[in-house]
């Protein structure tokens, strides 16, 4: 159900308690109600990080929702929500705080969740971000081949900006590692990938990353 079919739901069942004197379905009311607040919480979260991504200015919230949203789809029993939701606390400690020790348990968490529940998009977010982190600390062959098995996830979902933008992060594990041709053809093939699926934020991050490897 949509969560405006939810929410009608939940008020139905409010009437047929107080009207019809059935007390019993409002554990039911109360599951509809919190299955919105969980899929709200993890949006706005994802809001929130958006505009850090755009103003670099940390707002307490965005842990907070996603921390309310895996408490919501644990309760649920909504593995799947539930692993999104860990995926996303995960991203908080990277990006926001940069703090790798705190990422890496919520992205494994959330990799064996979304195993769990068959959520391909997810497993592909997690071992991104795992990558980064094998990336960051050195480990380039582990780096490389978590991007890379997120980008053939990403590839049988047909989620090319997704596939672009990992396209990007192999780019720059390749040029560490020395296979400097190999970055440049994977560059141009994400620069093809964003301006056909028009990505212009993607598109940017190839532009960067080619100044930054000088690689044309």
């Amino acid at each position: 159900m949509t969560a405006d079919e939810r929410i009608e739901q939940a008020q139905l069942l409010y009437e047929r308690a107080v009207f019809g004197g059935d007390s019993s379905v409002l554990e039911s009311a109360d599951r509809n109600l919190d299955g919105v607040e969980a899929d709200l919480a993890l949006t706005r979260g994802k809001v929130i990080h958006a505009r850090f991504l755009e103003e670099r200015v940390e707002d307490a919230r965005e842990l907070e929702l996603f921390e309310r949203a895996v408490e919501l789809y644990g309760r649920l029993g909504d593995v799947r929500g539930e692993g999104e939701a860990v995926f996303w606390v995960g991203v908080f400690h990277q990006v926001v705080r940069d703090d790798s020790e705190a990422a890496v348990p919520a992205f494994e968490r959330a990799l064996g969740l979304a195993t769990r529940a068959g959520d391909r998009l997810t497993t592909s977010y997690a071992l991104r971000h795992l990558g980064f982190a094998d990336h960051m600390a050195g480990r380039l062959d582990e780096a490389r081949a978590r991007f890379e098995e997120s980008t053939r996830l990403r590839r049988e979902l047909g989620f090319l900006p997704g596939v672009a933008a990992n396209l990007v992060g192999l780019a720059y594990v390749a040029a560490q590692q020395e296979r400097r041709d190999d970055a440049a053809a994977l560059l141009k093939e994400a620069a093809e990938l964003a301006e056909s699926t028009d990505s212009q934020g993607v598109l940017r991050w190839v532009t960067g990353a080619s100044e930054e490897l000088k690689l044309p």
